[in-house]
């Protein structure tokens, strides 16, 4: 309770810190979106969080308006099918048609995971933790998975050190179990100086 506590504490002075720090950056690329496609310049989404409760996640938008429905359609429709296969199945595509102008660079940059800020402050995430996961994906873990969700979810884990968007969904889900076993304090230390570094290389990010 106490670790969690201090873990709590971090990731407000962090986020609070940064909101200040960037938040003339919100502006240019809040116009920038506007100008580039129709639609809001912030993307909201249903995820599932800390002991399964749901919550609305804040990013910068970077896909066309619809893409959100056409995800959720490709993967209602693997499912009827009895296609899905959570060990290949993989979110982000490279190329995907979907991604804006804009959003390619949010995207490589990570930009467009500062209104994440927002969500560590009201206190739905954590700086380091599991990726929270969209209901349709939730409802298909087994009891073992299910433990991802044990841990407050995060901006930045052990999945987008080893290898982000090239990860399969059962790759990260395994990252992720890996995390929430072996927490502490210098853990989360750790995955916040190596997320430093692969921001700035943007390796593996599209």
């Amino acid at each position: 309770m106490i670790l969690l506590l201090a873990k709590r504490i971090l990731d407000l002075v962090v986020s609070v810190l940064l909101l200040v720090l960037t938040s003339p950056l919100w502006l240019i690329i809040l116009i920038w979106i506007k100008l580039d496609s129709p639609g809001p310049a912030i993307f909201k989404q249903q995820r599932v969080g800390y002991k399964g409760k749901a919550f609305t996640i804040y990013k910068f938008r970077t896909m066309v308006p619809n893409a959100d429905a056409v995800m959720k359609a490709k993967i209602e429709q693997l499912k009827k099918e009895g296609r899905f296969d959570p060990d290949n199945f993989v979110f982000q595509e490279k190329d995907d048609p979907r991604v804006t102008r804009s959003g390619r660079f949010l995207r490589k940059t990570s930009l467009d995971e500062l209104p994440q800020l927002l969500n560590i402050i009201n206190g739905t995430m954590s700086l380091v933790g599991p990726r929270p996961e969209v209901p349709e994906i939730v409802e298909q873990y087994t009891p073992e998975q299910r433990q991802r969700l044990d841990m407050p979810p995060g901006v930045t884990g052990l999945a987008q050190i080893n290898g982000r968007s090239e990860l399969t969904l059962s790759e990260t889900i395994g990252y992720d179990l890996e995390y929430v076993k072996n927490w502490s304090l210098g853990l989360d230390l750790k995955i916040l100086l190596k997320t430093f570094w692969v921001v700035v290389s943007g390796k593996n990010a599209y």
